[in-house]
């Protein structure tokens, strides 16, 4: 959002509050990603149950971003880049929420796995994770500094993390075929892995909105990037 004296203090304190709102809420997203994975790899149930507990603080952080947006609308009539950037921040308050659900979702995963024996070294998965946060880190950096250019990026490095699960699947399928006793395991780390895969989606969509922000541009569907595919 490009930084400009507005006429009310107040509503120039709204936005700072609502930008404010959605950093907090994406660093509380971001540590339960890296959370729920440290608590598979380090076999902590009691932190994949912190996990899931924190998910009510994003979901509150939620309702207060959008009571704050539709406040703002309503109160202060916003418009040009104001504007762009309230409806930007409605659109991508929904995906880092959503980023907070998958983190449930894999720490529920975890506390499964973490009652049966290893099926292999974790290696491939907490490279995922790192490649995850970083992609949801930088399409944030992107929204705070209105920095078109590195959310091109972001939507472009979403094609790491699709890269990743197809590799962790493949291996995942060979445990499988070999051993039918693996199969409950693989399936649950397979799904913690296309959960880290969701993760990268939700980003891009958030630098696809950044891009919406600092141009005026929409380019979701027909007209997204060119991702190579």
């Amino acid at each position: 959002m490009p930084e400009r004296e507005h006429t009310s203090k107040h509503y120039e304190h709204q936005l700072r509050e609502l930008k404010n709102k959605l950093l907090l809420m994406s660093h509380k997203a971001e540590q339960m990603i890296a959370d729920s994975i440290r608590s598979l790899v380090e076999r902590r149930p009691s932190l994949a149950e912190e996990v899931i507990s924190r998910d009510d603080e994003i979901d509150k952080l939620e309702i207060e971003v959008d009571d704050l947006c539709y406040a703002i609308l309503a109160l202060e009539q916003p418009v040009a880049s104001d504007l762009r950037f309230i409806a930007t921040a409605m659109k991508i308050v929904k995906d880092i929420e959503r980023i907070g659900d998958i983190a449930v979702n894999i720490s529920e995963r975890a506390m499964e796995l973490i009652q049966e024996p290893e099926l292999k070294r974790l290696v491939d998965l907490p490279i995922m994770a790192d490649a995850a946060q970083k992609i949801l880190k930088e399409s944030l950096d992107a929204f705070v500094n209105s920095d078109a250019e590195l959310a091109e990026k972001v939507i472009l490095k979403d094609d790491v993390l699709d890269d990743l699960y197809e590799q962790i699947f493949r291996e995942l399928l060979t445990y499988m075929l070999e051993d039918p006793r693996s199969i409950s395991r693989a399936i649950k780390l397979i799904f913690i892995a296309k959960a880290l895969e969701r993760v990268g989606d939700h980003s891009a969509n958030v630098a696809e909105m950044v891009v919406f922000l600092v141009r005026g541009q929409d380019i979701r569907h027909g007209t997204r990037l060119d991702r190579g595919r």
